[in-house]
């Protein structure tokens, strides 16, 4: 009598253990991926819900829904969420962790331990943030401008600022990581005129991260400091200076905007090159423009100023160097554009998404060179206008690199925008059930990350890569 031979399933990084214990305490970067996108697409809906709320209300010239004590509220949620608990760790976290150490041929990142605890702490800072919110909430915008944050509002702003301060340790940790990891783990062959250009961009968010953090940590900490223990930093009332508070706040924000649009641009130069089947054209000079855009993000916070009570010859330079530091970010969508020129171009779902992203990225980019202008931008500050910059940028470029979702456009916009947050959701509930196995690498793409199975198995490769060709070889 014949004994049957069940096939024997092959082990994935999700199949190694399906123990909740095993994926509390995992060091596998991968796992730890898909907890962090868990964790950061619940505070996305939870940001996303407040915009809705603020888009509803705004239908009629006097409000809808809400008081305006409450709106206040909701401006200020949707803000501290999206800024702090999703845009900033959305592609380092999550398409970082997992791709990184596949796409330089390691097993795991540098510091495994500190990958979790980085995780865990995000968790930590997100339930402080909601629990603010939800107890009372605050009322001062994600700015925390002084000093209605430290003498004025009635509002839970010291929980709200803990909440920031401990999250930013997750983003120091991750950077640490990253930058450790794409420094020392690179599979032989694999020198940095061959690296992607998403570890590029990873790698200038990565040193964004690392220098530009504590300011903010120990930015909001004193504005902790102030409002309990009524110690002037920030408060004229108190000896202190408000102009202070917004030198520190923005030499960590305006950078901060770069952590959030340059893993988009890295993403957009793997989907461009794998779909025009060609290799990025100016490749160096594209990788150098994210390393220039990390080190100009910090030469230009003072254009957030121009109507504070900035010194003429000040304000010129900053402006100046807020007109440099497009130039490098111009290079990349002229160099994206040339690779496209006589590609064998595959208008597959994908490449769909990148080409929205450069559009939309054009439209926010364009806007914020009439923000540099000083003429320009002193009747314009505070508006709509600089409202609408930032989304562009933020929801119509770095937000489609992520979740591949349409623009925003007012209040009719806004249920097109919620159909295009829950379609790729769907889809990828539908594919995970019922999907066609797509196979190991179901675009022909080059990247180390494609030539192992899909999905990984726990450590990645099962002999460590050699590399002995260019970024983008077709």
């Amino acid at each position: 009598m014949s004994s049957i031979v069940w096939p024997t399933r092959r082990r994935t990084y999700l199949s190694v253990d399906y123990a909740l214990r095993s994926w509390l305490l995992t060091t596998d970067h991968k796992r730890i991926a898909v907890l962090y996108l868990l964790s950061i697409t619940f505070m996305f809906v939870f940001g996303g819900f407040a915009a809705t709320l603020m888009r509803t209300h705004l239908l009629q010239p006097s409000g809808a829904v809400v008081d305006p004590e409450s709106y206040n509220k909701l401006f200020t949620m949707h803000g501290v969420i999206m800024i702090w608990f999703f845009l900033i760790p959305s592609i380092p976290s999550v398409l970082g962790n997992f791709l990184v150490p596949l796409m330089i041929g390691a097993k795991d990142v540098a510091f495994p331990r500190l990958n979790l605890l980085s995780w865990y702490i995000f968790v930590l800072g997100a339930a402080f943030t909601l629990w603010a919110m939800i107890d009372g909430g605050v009322d001062t915008g994600w700015t925390f401008y002084t000093p209605f944050s430290t003498s004025a509002s009635t509002t839970r702003v010291v929980p709200t600022a803990i909440g920031i301060f401990i999250v930013g340790f997750s983003s120091i940790l991750t950077g640490l990581n990253f930058i450790v990891t794409i420094h020392r783990m690179r599979a032989p062959g694999l020198t940095w005129f061959r690296l992607p250009l998403f570890l590029w961009s990873t790698y200038a968010t990565s040193v964004i991260m690392v220098l530009a953090t504590p300011v903010l940590a120990i930015t909001l900490l004193l504005v902790a400091v102030e409002r309990i223990a009524r110690v002037g930093f920030f408060d004229p009332a108190l000896g202190g200076d408000p102009l202070l508070f917004q030198h520190l706040f923005w030499f960590y924000s305006h950078p901060a905007v770069y952590i959030m649009i340059l893993p988009g641009m890295g993403v957009t130069s793997e989907l461009i090159a794998a779909f025009a089947r060609k290799p990025v054209f100016g490749y160096p000079v594209v990788a150098l423009a994210s390393v220039a855009i990390a080190v100009l993000g910090f030469l230009v916070w003072g254009h957030h100023m121009f109507v504070s009570g900035a010194s003429a010859h000040g304000a010129l330079m900053f402006s100046l160097l807020s007109y440099l530091v497009a130039i490098p970010s111009a290079i990349k969508v002229f160099n994206w554009t040339a690779t496209l020129y006589r590609g064998a171009i595959s208008f597959h779902t994908p490449l769909l998404y990148a080409l929205g992203f450069i559009g939309l990225f054009t439209i926010g980019g364009l806007t914020g060179l009439f923000l540099a202008s000083l003429a320009v931008d002193v009747d314009v500050h505070g508006t709509y206008f600089v409202v609408a910059h930032f989304h562009y940028i933020m929801v119509g470029g770095m937000v489609m690199a992520y979740f591949q979702m349409l623009n925003v456009m007012s209040t009719a916009g806004a249920s097109i925008l919620a159909i295009g947050y829950l379609l790729p959701l769907v889809y990828l509930l539908y594919s995970l059930r019922a999907g066609k196995d797509a196979g190991p690498n179901p675009w022909d793409a080059r990247g180390l990350e494609w030539q192992t199975s899909s999905p990984p198995p726990k450590d990645n490769f099962a002999e460590p890569p050699v590399v002995t060709y260019p970024a983008y070889d077709f």
